[in-house]
């Protein structure tokens, strides 16, 4: 077990979204002391598909760090990765943190590439049950497992160059670091590649031989080493910094609450809304519904449901400034949309969510009047009032959230993490419709995934599972309770909802 960090140290946190990349300098009180962003991206790869800018992090790491006061970069003592999911590194051989490629054999595929899906061999082994992985077919390559099989089937030299594969928050402890490993939360992420009942590799993966490649597998919280020395002389930290394995970033969201016990259902948003429910049973989920199993830091599997919140609540704004829903009189815009009839039916995102394997496909729709209901063309909704296209985005992600988190059975409070504690008009659609359930929104400026992932570096975290000592006190003490609307608005939204919800039925 190594030493705990002193009182002063700093963890630097590499947090790496689909939309943007945060490097962060938290203190062991939690709070921020630097921090810096970035867009992530994807560019055309060598291999003919698109790739994330992994070298560009890089580059952007390198500088950032630099800019940091030296007195400020010697108290680091931690450094940890949490990164979005669907994203594997092959490693080469002879690789080296300092070459041009980063160590890689061949870029990092981007997810949002449709080749993986559109690729189907009819002599590959039919994949592994649902109850066994918890990993619904996907569209694009949100199925890392169907990336790997691509890239073995259509780029064989490349592959053979890969010696190993690891989970991207697993590259940039490897690239920190020097240590090759795979961890639980980001293999069981929706992969094809791991079973949760079986706490291994899947029978899939074994019968592809994609299993083998896989780095050795280590606990979230576990430290792997070191800093490299080059590279904490070229980026002015200490060498005796350690490199935690590090995890998927909703995870660690989860991470951050699991001390709340498993009644508690967290909703952590961004580019996806992504709904965990740890009390939830997992044989009653739906794989067509793009509902699954994520898997804990600890192992354990959580029903979770998903959709691109964030993308579809832009596309539902069309071009309308989104903080318009978080400002004064951001409540009375919504209720007048309610009473003058406006909504919004799914999808407004194809790229995963319960309607996304749908034939023929959904495409979202606004809507004007109840029964009967007129559709609203593009065009036409591109010209109503910002105020009103705001108001009936939050509406439809309010009700997408409040449906995903019934459809996964919990009962007990509900958290709600990341930009949408902004959004005045979702949260209190989501509190309105969930009745019984409390909505607490998380009012700490470090949003969970980030905060999950420094709290690992902790000295109360078990280096192996990174299960931590109970302090629910800890937990809860950013979060806020979410009033509801009440009187007229509040029926008229209960009574669009059943309407909502027929017509929603109808299209699964």
């Amino acid at each position: 077990m190594t030493a705990p960090p002193p009182p002063d140290a700093l963890t630097l946190v590499l947090d790496v979204g689909k939309t943007h990349a945060r490097l962060l300098l938290i203190d062991a009180a939690g709070q921020v002391q630097a921090q810096a962003q970035r867009d992530s991206a994807s560019l055309p790869g060598a291999l003919d598909y698109p790739a994330l800018d992994v070298a560009g992090l890089r580059r952007w790491w390198l500088q950032t760090v630099a800019t940091w006061p030296a007195a400020q970069r010697q108290r680091v003592s931690r450094l940890v990765a949490t990164t979005h999911g669907a994203a594997f590194c092959g490693l080469a051989a002879d690789a080296h943190w300092d070459d041009a490629e980063g160590g890689l054999a061949l870029p990092v595929m981007d997810y949002e590439w449709d080749g993986p899906a559109r690729d189907r061999d009819p002599a590959d082994p039919p994949l592994d049950p649902f109850a066994l992985t918890g990993s619904p077919e996907l569209p694009l390559g949100l199925n890392a497992g169907r990336q790997l099989r691509w890239l073995q089937r259509h780029r064989p030299q490349a592959w053979d160059q890969a010696a190993q594969w690891l989970p991207y928050p697993q590259y940039w402890a490897w690239w920190w670091s020097g240590v090759a490993a795979s961890e639980r939360s980001s293999l069981g992420c929706h992969t094809h590649l791991w079973s949760p009942v079986q706490d291994g590799p899947s029978p899939w993966a074994q019968r592809l031989g994609l299993s083998p490649r896989l780095a050795p597998l280590r606990g979230a919280a576990e430290a792997l080493g070191p800093l490299r020395p080059d590279l904490a002389r070229r980026a002015g930290l200490p060498e005796d910094a350690l490199v935690l394995c590090g995890l998927h970033d909703s995870n660690a969201c989860l991470a951050r609450y699991r001390d709340l016990g498993d009644a508690v259902s967290l909703v952590s948003s961004g580019t996806w809304t992504v709904v965990m429910s740890p009390g939830g049973e997992p044989g009653h989920l739906q794989a067509r519904r793009d509902q699954l199993v994520n898997v804990a830091v600890d192992g354990r599997p959580v029903p979770t449901a998903r959709f691109m919140g964030g993308r579809e609540f832009a596309e539902v704004c069309a071009g309308a400034d989104p903080a318009l829903a978080g400002t004064g009189g951001s409540l009375a815009r919504l209720e007048a949309a309610l009473a003058q009839e406006w909504w919004a039916l799914p999808a407004f995102a194809q790229a995963g969510g319960p309607f996304a394997t749908c034939q023929p496909p959904v495409h979202g729709r606004c809507l004007q009047g109840w029964e009967p209901a007129r559709p609203v063309g593009p065009v036409d909704w591109a010209a109503q009032p910002p105020e009103r296209r705001v108001a009936v985005a939050s509406l439809y992600l309010g009700q997408m959230t409040a449906w995903l988190l019934q459809s996964l059975g919990g009962q007990g409070p509900v958290v709600v993490e990341g930009p949408m504690t902004r959004n005045a008009q979702a949260m209190a659609v989501l509190a309105t419709l969930l009745g019984h359930r409390t909505v607490h929104a998380s009012a700490d400026p470090l949003e969970g995934t980030a905060r999950g992932a420094w709290r690992l570096a902790q000295p109360a975290s078990a280096p192996a599972t990174g299960r931590r000592r109970p302090r629910p006190e800890a937990s809860a003490a950013h979060l806020s309770p979410v009033a509801p609307l009440t009187g007229f608005a509040a029926e008229r939204l209960r009574s669009l909802h059943i309407l909502w919800l027929s017509r929603v039925a109808s299209l699964l």
